[in-house]
């Protein structure tokens, strides 16, 4: 049996090459498309496309528009990743545009911490250095104009989750705000609807991703998780320069950056982290010269803090979700068997175990045995971290801790999770430290800081 790392070797030596040939910008009265071309010699061509529906939006005129088309190319930088991880071959060879060694350094970086799942999972043993080298045929630079517009107003990428839902509470008073949605499921819409957008502020952007790659994955070719936040980072800039957007305002808390193997730098949320948010501002600003700030809303609360505001927002609570599981459902609904799961079941049951959370999710996972092996992973007790978007090790003990205390104040009977941890391990006694912390490592911009302020002394 050949192993990954074997694979890894093979499918370098056999594909060495991988292009980004070619982006197209086409657009009419109802929609913009920007369509990339890519390719692994002697393999496969991929025509992968960005679809934006201008619906009721006053997009500003892109014909002949070197801004945009520098902003899509950079989206094209980024979404190549999907498709190099196939072979990952050696070489890439860029033929439609021109970046400078500094920027090649800065989306090698990207990558290679982007795919630090990727590689841990699949066992493959590579560097920053050698992993990838990339050439620019095309010397031709195109320079983004800095006009003299200035933007206003913020942008809010939602997914379905809780955190995306308190970001849009505790902004609902901002004037000038729009929220938007990649390949959106009527989870999402319900949530931004439940917040008071509409067809005038509410941006739906569809990624397709070309069928080749799907036939490679079932084929048997390298595949595994890449940064997909990153391509939202600058698929949302382009849309904050066509709408003329000021802030775009991320729902990523301070938790994003904990590492989910002990010891290393592997980061499920690397591209959530805090270190690739300041890597973002640095690239925007240097190369886009543009006055728009991409920062994260709730950065300076951890989990639990927003757990808890959360818990307060009963409007959302039957219709939020964060089940990657059960996302790929015709209806997206709780899985109850997944990491993601039992990690919102977890941090949200110091404020709303045992009725209001087996109301959300249908049933109580502290029952179920078979999540014992996920429990001990999501409260630190193994090696590794569920490669999940899931809080720290020492958030999920505060809060198992809380839950444990409160039912044992109410004389209540531990279920079956919580009894195990209450029998084998230490309660975790935090004196509320966790609930009352500011991370104040944060990009917040000081005219937002009355808003995340509102929040925390809501906790």
């Amino acid at each position: 049996m050949v192993n990954n790392q074997e694979k890894f070797n093979n499918l370098r030596n056999t594909y060495p090459v991988f292009r980004f040939k070619n982006y197209n910008i086409t657009q009419d009265e109802k929609e913009l498309i920007i369509t990339y071309n890519f390719s692994i010699d002697n393999l496969a061509d991929f025509n992968p496309s960005i679809k934006i529906p201008k619906s009721d939006l006053d997009f500003k005129n892109i014909d002949n528009d070197d801004n945009f088309k520098i902003l899509s190319f950079n989206i094209g930088l980024v979404e190549l990743i999907s498709y190099w991880k196939c072979t990952c071959s050696p070489n890439v060879i860029i033929e439609c545009g021109h970046i400078n060694q500094d920027q090649i350094n800065w989306f090698k970086k990207l990558y290679f911490h982007g795919l630090g799942e990727f590689f841990y999972l699949n066992s493959i043993n590579t560097n920053m250095q050698n992993f990838m080298n990339i050439t620019c045929i095309n010397q031709n630079t195109l320079v983004f104009n800095h006009n003299n517009i200035n933007p206003e107003g913020v942008l809010i990428p939602i997914g379905g989750g809780k955190d995306s839902c308190v970001t849009l509470e505790l902004l609902k008073d901002i004037d000038k705000k729009y929220c938007i949605m990649m390949n959106p499921k009527n989870v999402s819409l319900e949530c931004s609807k439940i917040a008071g957008f509409d067809d005038t502020n509410t941006i739906l952007i569809y990624r397709q991703i070309d069928k080749e790659l799907i036939l490679l994955n079932q084929k048997g070719f390298l595949n595994g998780h890449t940064p997909f936040s990153s391509l939202l980072a600058f698929i949302t800039y382009a849309i904050s320069y066509l709408l003329d957007i000021q802030y775009i305002a991320l729902s990523n808390e301070s938790s994003a950056n904990e590492s989910n193997v002990l010891g290393e730098k592997i980061n499920h949320q690397y591209s959530k982290s805090y270190e690739f948010e300041e890597d973002f501002n640095n690239y925007t600003s240097m190369y886009f010269n543009k006055d728009i700030k991409y920062f994260s809303f709730l950065r300076p609360l951890n989990e639990l803090q927003i757990a808890s505001i959360f818990s307060k927002y009963a409007q959302y609570h039957t219709t939020f979700k964060s089940c990657n599981v059960g996302s790929k459902e015709q209806e997206w609904k709780w899985c109850c068997n997944c990491p993601k799961c039992l990690f919102a079941y977890i941090i949200l049951s110091p404020f709303l175990y045992e009725e209001n959370l087996v109301n959300i999710f249908e049933e109580d996972l502290y029952t179920k045995t078979e999540l014992l092996q996920t429990f001990l992973e999501l409260a630190g007790k193994t090696n590794v971290k569920p490669f999940e978007c899931v809080g720290t090790f020492e958030e999920v003990n505060y809060a198992i801790s809380t839950t444990i205390l409160n039912l044992q104040k109410e004389k209540k009977n531990l279920p079956y999770l919580l009894n195990y941890y209450y029998e084998n391990f230490e309660l975790s006694y935090i004196d509320n430290q966790l609930m009352n912390t500011y991370n104040e490592v944060n990009n917040i911009p000081e005219q937002f800081n009355i808003f995340i302020e509102r929040g925390f002394n809501n906790v």
